[in-house]
């Protein structure tokens, strides 16, 4: 975070394998985006979080930037076609994230049953 180093990003490689696969991307970072618009010019890249998820399936969270933990979860909600949520950094709570409508995922949170692996 607070960064536009993105040597040994993970960002880089999902965004390759969303985009490999066959997916439409649309993403935003304070930062990095002119780094990675050299690097993936077939993502559509964006100025500001709540305009990179409108109309989405699913929105990934792969950086700990603090405007993503002041994002309004219920208007992300309302933007998104399919509100699914990946929260690859753990940054929101899985309770509030279904409380405001999301499918969350995390990683590394004990699930319901207090196994570890995904959230909710």
């Amino acid at each position: 975070p607070d960064t536009d180093d993105i040597r040994e990003s993970p960002a880089l490689v999902i965004l390759e394998e969303l985009l490999a696969a066959g997916a439409t991307v649309r993403a935003f970072d304070p930062a990095a985006m002119d780094e990675c618009r050299e690097l993936l010019p077939a993502v559509d890249y964006v100025d500001d979080s709540y305009v990179a998820v409108e109309g989405a399936d699913a929105a990934v969270i792969v950086t700990e930037w603090n405007p993503f933990r002041a994002l309004e979860p219920e208007r992300l909600c309302r933007l998104m076609n399919r509100p699914l949520l990946i929260d690859l950094r753990n940054i929101y709570e899985p309770e509030k994230m279904a409380a405001a409508g999301f499918d969350y995922v995390s990683v590394g949170r004990p699930t319901g049953s207090g196994e570890p692996g995904e959230g909710s």
